[in-house]
């Protein structure tokens, strides 16, 4: 059996950054980066072992104003009107200051360098080490992202959908764990497709619930990603060996977010997961993930 990681700090600036390590030391280093709201615990355990036994030393990290890393309450509650008509108005910092983040969590690992996977607006995260400090990023892998919050965004009635739900308050964890399962139902995987794995989604929920609840730390995140530039120019000019991998059923960040990154990475390797939805990635599709991971890593 897999033995639970021990949860570890690292320090940037005044944040404290809650991270975990799955793997053998000797392992090639692999930073995962989730999305908006999303805490480390979305990366799936055994999803995360499954790169260990694959060659990797994995890292996991909360990004800051989620999970157990620091939480910037002290910056105010974004106003979503702001976030939509002035996104620069309403961000609090930026991708770059969450890039940073993830190279200080790779310092205190006493990673040079490493290979970075990025989901949603963990990939946008994960485009921005590469393009900042290239010479530090082995490999990327950008998935279920694009090159701008606007290139690929949710229709209008998805949007209004996701926002309706998230608009429900929750006061516990078991609630907590219900809403992780619809908001699934409503933008992952059909049922149809892969069976939805409601029993892990609902503990993913509880548990964040209980990590910390925080609505307004999520807003924070999310208008730091409405706020970035374009990094279309910036990635025509990327040389890290590249994977784009996008579900082709994706109604949070629809194909064509994939397709425009891989469109302006030089020599990058596309690969469409069909019929597969946002977030949580169905266990049939693993495989593939990994076997796309472990061959453009390095």
């Amino acid at each position: 059996m897999d033995t639970p990681p021990a949860m570890r700090r690292a320090s940037h600036g005044k944040l404290s950054l809650a991270y975990e390590v799955i793997g053998p030391d000797h392992g090639r280093p692999l930073l995962l980066l989730m999305g908006v709201g999303a805490q480390m615990l979305t990366w799936h355990d055994d999803f995360c072992w499954a790169l260990a036994r694959s060659g990797f030393q994995v890292v996991r990290m909360d990004n800051r104003d989620a999970g157990l890393s620091t939480h910037l309450s002290e910056l105010g509650e974004p106003k979503v009107v702001d976030m939509i008509l002035r996104p620069k108005r309403a961000a609090r910092y930026s991708l770059t200051d969450m890039a940073a983040d993830a190279f200080a969590v790779c310092d205190a690992m006493g990673w040079d360098n490493l290979n970075v996977v990025g989901g949603s607006m963990g990939g946008m995260i994960a485009q921005t080490m590469a393009i900042e400090r290239p010479r530090r990023v082995r490999s990327l892998t950008s998935i279920m992202s694009s090159p701008s919050a606007r290139i690929g965004r949710a229709s209008v009635r998805t949007s209004v959908k996701v926002a309706g739900l998230l608009q429900q308050q929750v006061h516990s964890p078991e609630e907590a764990g219900r809403q992780l399962v619809e908001m699934y139902k409503m933008i992952g995987t059909s049922p149809s497709v892969y069976p939805l794995d409601a029993d892990w989604l609902h503990e993913v929920g509880a548990r964040s619930y209980a990590r910390a609840y925080d609505p307004a730390g999520k807003l924070r995140q999310q208008a730091a990603m409405l706020a970035a530039p374009n990094r279309t120019a910036a990635l025509r000019k990327l040389r890290v060996p590249t994977l784009v991998m996008h579900g082709s059923a994706d109604v949070m960040i629809r194909p064509s977010g994939g397709r425009a990154t891989a469109d302006a990475v030089p020599d990058s390797r596309l690969v469409m997961l069909p019929d597969v939805g946002h977030g949580a990635f169905p266990r049939e599709v693993w495989p593939t993930m990994i076997e796309e991971i472990t061959a453009i890593s390095v």
